[in-house]
């Protein structure tokens, strides 16, 4: 998979560049039709021009708009520029793409040669979209492009937004919720990413996962040889060589994560918290001779450290941490440097959904 730094299990895509025929073809795990698309790979390897290829084509020949999905409202300033001048290079090399804005800047319109082909969207204005979801029944297919941030920098509450934007969308054609499958895209970043911990994804990856298929959705982990030793023949690059982000941007590594073991470290540990997660209560403890840290279900209800992150698990005597919390980020930083052990599959589960709130 993509986190196996020596590669042995990846899977190697025959094709110069994506192909997203196989994945387009799949059922999810009741045997229905996806309507969540996600598709890692190493960069460049040519995932987004695929399906930004495939949304043109389909308006050109079925006149079926699409919506380009972006985290933030600043981000939709040339966004027609930024979505179809590779596209255009490539494939489109008469036609011309523009945008303008719509509400007061909530939303762009896109234009393809003078003919409306679809919407450019932020989460950050989701409250303020559902007044317009009117005028996006005409929608077919949806774009989430780099939805895995490198800076983990997410919207407030963006599993929610992300919901809302859809439904907005979704809306129309005499239907309450219409089928309007979206293609996630990203780089492998971190695998407790907000969409994967809610996904319940995170703690299904495994070394030879190519794709995984849930209710609903579909996730599928490539990598682009070809694009792989373009980056790895760079000059540039092989004067960074030595750096964690050339790995992350020619391989297929994620950025921000080591894979932490279940196994329990020798010695005895000290306790640093409990945490509450789904009603039970899991054990935090320090191996500092191991230099790892433990997570088992056997905790100390007589320590005065007692944590949650959800309103659900919230009762007396426990502290609810918000997302930005400095002992959570300080447990993110153990869990990116692989210093995080576990009991077993539960247990990883219980630190992953915490360190994604």
């Amino acid at each position: 998979m993509c986190y196996n730094k020596k590669r042995k299990d990846v899977f190697f895509l025959a094709s110069s560049y994506y192909d997203g025929t196989k994945i387009l073809s799949m059922l999810d795990i009741n045997g229905n039709k996806p309507e969540l698309y996600l598709i890692t790979s190493n960069r460049s390897g040519g995932k987004t021009t695929y399906f930004g290829r495939l949304c043109v084509n389909r308006f050109k020949e079925k006149g079926e708009k699409f919506a380009l999905i972006y985290r933030y409202n600043y981000e939709l300033d040339d966004c027609a520029e930024k979505f179809f001048k590779d596209l255009s290079t490539l494939f489109f090399n008469n036609s011309v793409m523009t945008s303008k804005r719509k509400a007061s800047g909530i939303f762009h319109e896109l234009f393809l040669d003078d003919d409306p082909c679809g919407y450019a969207i932020s989460l950050n204005s989701a409250d303020q979209l559902k007044k317009y979801s009117h005028l996006f029944s005409d929608v077919e297919r949806m774009i989430f492009d780099e939805f895995q941030s490198e800076t983990n920098h997410y919207c407030s509450d963006e599993i929610r937004k992300f919901i809302s934007v859809h439904t907005s969308v979704a809306r129309g054609q005499g239907k309450q919720s219409r089928y309007v499958p979206v293609f996630m895209l990203s780089n492998p970043v971190s695998i407790i990413n907000p969409y994967f911990v809610e996904l319940g994804i995170s703690e299904r990856l495994k070394d030879n996962t190519k794709f995984l298929r849930g209710d609903g959705f579909i996730l599928e982990q490539g990598f682009i040889e070809t694009a792989s030793r373009a980056q790895k023949d760079s000059g540039f690059n092989k004067a960074f060589s030595r750096n964690s982000y050339v790995a992350y941007s020619s391989e297929c590594i994620y950025l921000n994560d080591n894979k932490a073991f279940i196994e329990k470290p020798k010695g005895v540990g000290r306790y640093l918290c409990t945490i509450k997660y789904k009603g039970i209560d899991y054990g935090v403890r320090e191996y500092t001779d191991a230099g790892v840290i433990y997570i088992d279900d056997r905790s100390d209800n007589t320590f005065r450290l007692k944590i949650t992150v959800t309103t659900d698990d919230h009762e007396i005597n426990y502290v609810m941490l918000k997302r930005n919390d400095a002992f959570l980020a300080t447990l993110r930083f153990y869990f990116e440097k692989g210093c995080f052990r576990f009991k077993d599959l539960r247990c990883k589960e219980a630190l992953l959904k915490s360190l994604s709130y």
